[in-house]
């Protein structure tokens, strides 16, 4: 796991059956590519308890997936706009399977009325990569001399020192 940008993937989903293993191999191949491998296998189960109880209570099956990596965590959220889906009914086995993968997992409702849920997987020790910023590149590419007609020693030589100055610093 090398991946220290910071991440974001967004899926627009129609929830059927078929869908759900299509889903939970877009968002691995994605996880691949940003080099979170070792995320993809939670992350990959959690996406399929989700859909999977959309698409068993939900009536408006479409849903929203965005995946955050901030190189410390991977978020996931579902977001859908069906007011019939409550996830302290219809989703309580769904959402207890999740906490209990997931290193951190919630539930809340937007303004529009719709609810978003999400979990998150945290790098775990060894694995983790700082996000620290790069030093800018010079754009030069070669170095200006300094504007001197003489060495700096020849310089040096050439001035006279003052009896006074050396007197007073010894």
């Amino acid at each position: 796991m090398k991946s220290a940008v910071p991440c974001y993937y967004h899926l627009d989903v129609e929830v059927s059956p078929e869908r759900v293993g299509q889903v939970s191999r877009i968002l691995a191949a994605h996880l691949h590519y940003w080099d979170l491998e070792n995320l993809a296998a939670p992350v990959c189960r959690g996406a399929e308890l989700l859909l999977h109880a959309i698409d068993q209570h939900a009536t408006d099956k479409r849903t929203s997936i965005e995946m955050w990596w901030n190189g410390q965590h991977l978020i996931t959220a579902f977001g859908d706009d069906d007011p019939d889906l409550r996830p302290d009914q219809d989703l309580r086995a769904c959402l207890a399977d999740i906490a209990a993968m997931s290193d951190g997992w919630g539930c809340c409702a937007t303004e529009s009325g719709s609810k978003v849920i999400w979990f998150s997987q945290r790098a775990r020790a060894g694995q983790r990569v700082p996000l620290v910023p790069t030093a800018p590149a010079p754009t030069l590419r070669t170095g200006l001399q300094v504007p001197r007609t003489e060495p700096v020693m020849a310089l040096a030589a050439s001035v006279p020192a003052a009896d006074g100055a050396l007197e007073g610093s010894r």
